[in-house]
């Protein structure tokens, strides 16, 4: 099981402007772990934002397709959220998760929340108009 999550690169910016989170992880690699994007509003359920499997096959959600794009840093085990053309609904905490996973887990489409087992503290991002 991975063992902590540790999101950071949250930050405010002006809709149409770009942030990169990122998203290390402990206890486990990359090459055995299913990643996910996820955030919530105040008032609003959490969301599914993207995932990434151990053969980084990823998916995303309909909102942010085309504007969001991950990549990874095998070597630390960071995960990294490339966020631009960013719009003030975009406004959230966000959180990475993970589980433990050889299977490919973004095949068929986002994983709820109550997949993953080990969850970051969250960064915010904040986008005015």
């Amino acid at each position: 099981q991975v063992q902590l999550v540790m999101e950071s690169g949250g930050g405010s910016v002006q809709a149409g402007g770009s942030l990169r989170l990122s998203c290390v992880i402990s206890g486990d690699t990359f090459g055995n772990t299913c990643m996910g994007w996820f955030r919530q509003a105040p008032g609003k359920e959490r969301e599914a934002v993207a995932v990434i499997d151990r053969y980084s096959h990823s998916r995303f959600a309909d909102s942010v397709k085309g504007r969001f794009t991950m990549s990874k840093d095998n070597a630390k085990d960071t995960l990294f959220l490339q966020m631009n053309s960013l719009k003030p609904e975009d406004t959230a905490k966000y959180y990475c998760a993970a589980k433990r996973d050889y299977t490919s887990c973004a095949s068929l489409s986002l994983p709820a929340a109550s997949y993953y087992d080990t969850w970051g503290q969250g960064t915010q991002v904040t986008v005015s108009s």
